[in-house]
């Protein structure tokens, strides 16, 4: 099967297991402080033409930033983003099973560099987070919630190359 479509599905499969990791993290109160209404509310705002915002908290609700959010979490955030995984293994040339169960973790590491750099700061949250809302800490819960996916990206790789 193609390494993209892999890719793609494993990456909303990871996106799921990120769901999961962050439900559970939450439970013991560590949390990002990101939401999927946040998320949406920002996706919408990039359709407008705005990338930033002060503080995506104060900022109105839209309608449908829900749904929103839930298609552009699983869509371009799950499935979209692991399509660098499959260009790089593609480009590296790794095809045993066993390079896709490492290289997910790693590119799921690799990965928490989205939020930190892009997406936390669109939210007006600053580098990292470190404005986020109180009692969040969006470094280490980001590293949590998104080693899961990789590894969703990364299992549904190698079940694929053995087919």
């Amino acid at each position: 099967m193609n390494s993209f479509v892999l890719a793609y599905v494993g990456g909303i499969v990871g996106a799921v297991l990120m769901d999961i990791t962050e439900t559970l993290a939450a439970r013991v109160g560590l949390t990002s402080g990101v939401s999927v209404a946040l998320v949406g509310r920002w996706a919408l705002g990039l359709l407008r033409g705005q990338w930033a915002h002060a503080d995506i908290a104060r900022s109105p609700a839209r309608p449908g930033e829900v749904r929103t959010g839930w298609a552009f979490h699983f869509l371009v955030g799950g499935g979209g983003v692991a399509l660098l995984y499959a260009a790089f293994v593609h480009a590296a040339g790794f095809n045993a099973p066993i390079h896709h169960l490492w290289g997910g973790v790693i590119f799921g590491a690799a990965t928490s560099l989205l939020p930190w750099l892009l997406l936390l700061p669109a939210f007006g949250w600053g580098w990292f987070g470190g404005r986020g809302p109180r009692g969040s800490n969006a470094l280490l819960a980001s590293m949590v919630s998104h080693i899961p996916y990789g590894l969703g990206v990364g299992v549904v790789m190698a079940l694929g190359s053995r087919l």
